[in-house]
């Protein structure tokens, strides 16, 4: 499934959606030149971004969007392993889902399963003005 906003970070480091559900998201994005450090490898600024953009949209489905906005308020990441090339997936889990806060884990992995990086996000739901 591709939701793509190509004006975007979202479509600039071509991440793609591939399961929204209240409770589960899961997203790739690709490793090369746009997401690689001057090393040659995975960016955690990268990382970092497919992060949040997995827990802004899991908070998104939790809400009602005619009313309030997700916003990121808090998060941290531990990389945990490098990666020059291929794909990387980040799965969204709630561990905290309430009326104005959500909190967030993600873990991104590679394409045999093995953890790259860890993360937590805290997402405020913030009222629509």
């Amino acid at each position: 499934m591709q939701v793509r906003n190509k004006d975007s970070l979202v479509g600039e480091l071509e991440m793609d959606y591939v399961e929204l559900s209240s409770n589960r998201l899961v997203m790739t994005m690709p490793v090369g030149p746009k997401t690689q450090q001057p090393a040659g490898i995975l960016h955690g600024g990268a990382s970092v971004a497919l992060a949040e953009t997995a827990a802004t949209m899991a908070t998104a489905m939790n809400i009602d969007p005619q009313k309030y906005h997700p916003v990121g308020m808090e998060i941290n990441a531990n990389h945990v392993r490098s990666k020059t090339n291929g794909i990387v997936t980040a799965t969204a889990t709630p561990f905290h889902k309430g009326r104005t806060t959500m909190v967030w884990d993600i873990q991104i992995t590679d394409e045999n399963e093995k953890l790259i990086c860890v993360s937590r996000c805290t997402m405020a739901v913030v009222p629509k003005k």
